[in-house]
């Protein structure tokens, strides 16, 4: 049986596969990423700026993938799962979602063109514009802008969504956004995955945004704020809003221990009426007698002048 003849490996290509097994070997970093698209002027600036702690290498696929074979750690092997065309191989000591986040910070935004997928819903905010009035009107119609004219410009009335995620973008709405400034793409180092030698693993979700990472905070922090107050937990950020919330929960509760001015007169007012009662049953009483007593001093009067007028006859 005829033997199959073994493939020729050339020294340049061993002396690849060497170096690359080497760096994957002796860093404790190895970041795959995407430099599909990028201009050889910003391939250069980024490996620029990273030359001081980072290794940087372009090696085929085949290239790569023998030189993880040849290692001997069994995780980092997987890693070759996540080789593909136009990427490259970063090597260092520097964490990889440090490094992930710095290559995101530097990428350029770039202008769309037809027959790409929209990374994002592509909408159209209101306002004026530095288009003049002309072609343009029936461009921006055609997409179903709605415009007026204001000092001689296009202006935008109300906002419009000329785009979803995902729809393939037309030669329409890519003239639009090109002539209204916008840019949804951009172009950079993608991270793709990486392996940590420290950790032994191998991760697939770097992608940070610095950005949006902040915003999200700030939100959950504003969201979680308040319930803090609410249920009494006390922080650093949590401590003043609590005093104020104790002391003015200290006045509401002034105000239930005493009554209002205008209940006090009135209490006041109804003991005085209670308090006059008995004088005043004590005078009628009092007057009733001197009505009984009256019939009595009348007869005694009666029998004087009846004893008076008998005298006088005698």
């Amino acid at each position: 049986m005829a033997q199959i003849p073994k493939a020729h490996i050339s020294d340049e290509k061993k002396k690849i596969v060497s170096e690359l097994s080497s760096l994957a070997k002796n860093k404790n970093t190895i970041l795959l990423v995407s430099i599909k698209g990028i201009p050889a002027s910003q391939y250069q600036e980024t490996v620029k700026k990273f030359r001081q702690t980072t290794v940087v290498k372009v090696p085929k696929k085949s290239a790569m993938i023998r030189a993880l074979d040849s290692l001997d750690e069994g995780e980092i092997k997987k890693l070759k799962d996540y080789v593909g065309d136009s990427t490259a191989v970063l090597f260092s000591d520097d964490d990889a979602f440090d490094i992930s986040a710095e290559l995101l910070s530097k990428k350029t935004p770039v202008a769309a063109k037809a027959g790409q997928e929209a990374p994002e819903d592509i909408v159209v905010q209101p306002g004026p514009t530095e288009l003049l009035p002309g072609p343009a009107i029936s461009e921006l119609g055609a997409v179903g802008i709605q415009i007026q004219i204001e000092k001689g410009k296009i202006s935008i009335k109300e906002e419009k969504t000329i785009l979803k995620k995902g729809d393939r973008i037309s030669a329409a709405a890519a003239d639009v956004m090109n002539k209204l400034d916008i840019k949804p793409f951009s172009i950079g180092f993608v991270p793709i995955a990486a392996f940590d030698a420290k950790e032994g693993k191998i991760y697939s979700e770097i992608k940070i945004d610095k950005e949006q990472t902040l915003n999200d905070l700030r939100y959950a922090f504003g969201r979680g704020l308040p319930f803090a107050v609410s249920v009494g937990y006390i922080s650093e950020a949590t401590i003043a809003f609590l005093l104020g919330k104790a002391a003015s929960h200290g006045k509401a509760l002034e105000k239930f221990g005493e009554p209002p001015a205008e209940e006090k007169k009135e209490e006041s007012t109804e003991e005085k009426t209670e308090e006059s009662k008995p004088e005043e049953s004590s005078e009628a009483s009092g007057e009733n007698k001197t009505e009984e007593s009256k019939p009595e001093e009348a007869k005694e009067e009666v029998k004087e002048d009846t004893q008076t007028k008998s005298e006088e006859e005698k």
